[in-house]
């Protein structure tokens, strides 16, 4: 978050993406800062233990 050459890298790649048509996807968001600056870059999904900690496949199949 605080490196800017990092930042400037995922951005670069959600930029190259939408201009080839690719969906992206970060793995590994663990809070919401990381979160909104992702959804700032226009990423478009994303998975980590923000949102969910692995978990056995009932247990996620009874959250659907």
């Amino acid at each position: 978050m605080t490196d800017k050459k990092a930042r400037s890298i995922v951005n670069s790649i959600i930029y190259l993406a939408k201009n080839l048509g690719i969906k992206t996807i970060a793995e590994g968001v663990e809070n919401k800062d990381q979160f909104e600056l992702l959804k700032s870059m226009g990423c478009d999904y994303f998975q980590g233990y923000m949102f969910y900690k692995p978990m056995p496949e009932e247990d996620f199949l009874k959250l659907l």
